[in-house]
């Protein structure tokens, strides 16, 4: 595909990566989207910074290390069941995933919701554990990190209406070619 759409992929997979359950594997070069296979005699591509997508891939990196450090529910019950629900996962049509993560009792849950087609979609209908408001606390398609700035204007209210089994849910605009995570605001 062209630049924007490579960008744009590679930010929605990081994303997911660091909202799935499992280690988190980069290697050189990957935390702002070298080009060029690492080569040991040169050493890393540093000078790509200078270029916006670039720095927008650096920042989504560093973005999504502080947010694993600092939301139980992304690390805290990693290697256990009960952490992770899938919510969507047979939505092949539209290329939609979506899962909760879950740390300890008292933590607030996350959903993370991906949408893998250059498409925008319009009030996608998620099904979460509780009704209330939910923050969007990343967005891989943010201008910040060189996207287009869709999504949700920072959060979400979830209604009691069921969906995919669980007994709240919200309708959601899912970015093209992105993750979002929402944590519910316990507050």
């Amino acid at each position: 595909g062209d630049s924007w759409r490579k960008f744009a992929t590679t930010r929605a997979y990081y994303a997911f990566m660091w909202a799935h359950p499992g280690k988190k594997l980069l290697f050189m070069g990957q935390e702002f989207a070298q080009t060029g296979e690492w080569n040991f005699d040169t050493g890393l591509d540093w000078p790509l910074l200078d270029h916006a997508p670039h720095r927008g891939m650096h920042a989504l990196v560093r973005d999504l290390n502080r947010l694993y450090r600092a939301v139980p529910a992304l690390h805290r019950r990693d290697c256990e069941a009960d952490g992770f629900r899938w919510i969507v996962v047979d939505d092949a049509a539209q290329s939609v995933l979506a899962w909760l993560r879950f740390g300890a009792s008292g933590d607030a849950p996350v959903a993370a919701i991906a949408n893998f087609t250059p498409v925008p979609r319009e009030r996608y209908r998620v099904g979460l554990p509780k009704a209330g408001k939910w923050r969007e606390i990343l967005n891989s398609d943010a201008t910040t990190y060189g996207g287009s700035g869709y999504g949700n204007f920072g959060a979400v209210t979830a209604t009691t209406h069921p969906a995919h089994g669980l007994p709240a849910s919200c309708e959601l605009t899912l970015p093209p070619l992105s993750t979002i995570l929402l944590e519910f605001d316990q507050d």
